[in-house]
């Protein structure tokens, strides 16, 4: 019997998180998907959840995307954490490599987003 597993969808744009809702839940129907807007209410959220996966834009109004980054790899340690980000700047690959999370190019597809869980499976 598979778990229920939880995905936290952090990102400014309604958009960009109805689509990743969209693209994980055709590959993953039963799995859970929480959305936070922005990255204070992500480390807010992920008090009361514990999920396998945490997409999180970089460039959000209030707290960046890395450094909202920082507190959910130390909240959530064995969490995956992926930026999704339009900024592909070497200084951002290298402080998510630091950080030892993942990055994932926006536009995010859902081929992307499927080959990302199919990791987590």
């Amino acid at each position: 019997m598979n778990e229920t597993k939880t995905v936290l969808v952090i990102d400014d744009s309604r958009v960009s998180r109805l689509m990743a809702r969209q693209f994980i839940l055709s590959k993953q129907p039963g799995w859970q998907v929480e959305e936070a807007g922005t990255g204070e209410e992500g480390i807010e959220k992920v008090k009361n959840l514990s999920p396998v996966l945490i997409l999180i834009d970089v460039n959000m109004p209030g707290m960046g995307g890395l450094a909202a980054a920082e507190h959910l790899r130390a909240a959530c340690p064995a969490a995956h954490i992926s930026l999704c980000t339009a900024n592909v700047q070497n200084a951002t690959r290298n402080r998510a490599n630091e950080l030892g999370i993942g990055f994932l190019e926006k536009p995010i597809t859902e081929a992307r987003i499927h080959a990302l869980i199919g990791a987590l499976e």
